[in-house]
């Protein structure tokens, strides 16, 4: 019995590898058509009786804006080019901050975030995390820098039903994502921690604030990535 259960548990295993490594390698090429937090928040406003949106138009890299790229650096992952998809400085500096009670936003890159907003579920628990540092391993592996940059930028919620930069750009600025000012990129960037708490069409006197900082640190972003 228990041979036949380890014999599964292999075969599971074995499969679960194959696929994952099948489906990364798929996406490194093909855009992303659907994420599961998208079907999530589909299924969340039907429940609630809520009109269902969902707007999104992937974009390729080179069509979207520097500016929006280096925004996303400064205000989400200052190390993004630098680290092999986990930044232990910002880890580190969380896990300490945990220590203290204090409150924190966590050390998650840029390729974490990708991990998880492609592959996995919207929820809280060490399992999940465990599949998202799976995840980060195997895109940091066969997508690279660029891809992963793109894919971020293409699948991000930036509002109620409003996902990747192509829709974001064209819902809130009427224009392409090649278009974009430093500004108008800012302002996207400084609504990731929670698009569905602050608004790009409504900014709060918080969200400005980081839209100014993040504004500030674009040309510090752009060096970074020149040194790539």
């Amino acid at each position: 019995m228990l041979a036949r259960v380890a014999k599964l548990t292999f075969r599971l295993f074995a499969a679960f590898i194959l696929l994952s490594v099948a489906l990364v390698a798929i996406y490194r090429w093909l855009p992303i058509p659907v994420t599961p937090l998208m079907t999530w928040r589909v299924v969340e406003n039907l429940a609630a009786g809520k009109p269902i949106r969902l707007e999104k138009e992937w974009v390729p890299l080179s069509e979207i804006s520097p500016k929006l790229q280096y925004a996303v650096v400064a205000s989400e992952d200052f190390r993004f080019y630098e680290h092999n998809g986990f930044d232990w400085v910002a880890i580190e500096r969380a896990l300490k901050s945990n220590e203290r009670g204090k409150k924190m936003r966590g050390g998650s890159t840029i390729s974490q975030q990708t991990a998880k907003n492609v592959f996995l579920w919207p929820s809280r628990s060490w399992v999940r995390k465990g599949f998202e540092a799976y995840f980060t391993v195997l895109i940091e592996w066969i997508w690279g820098k660029p891809r992963i940059m793109e894919a971020y930028l293409n699948v991000v919620e930036f509002g109620d039903g409003i996902y990747g930069v192509g829709a974001a750009s064209e819902v809130f600025f009427k224009k392409p994502a090649s278009k974009l000012s430093a500004s108008e990129a800012a302002l996207l960037a400084a609504v990731l921690p929670n698009p569905r708490r602050f608004l790009v069409a409504k900014p709060s006197p918080y969200t400005r604030f980081r839209q100014t900082m993040i504004q500030r640190r674009i040309p510090i972003a752009a060096r970074l990535s020149e040194k790539e």
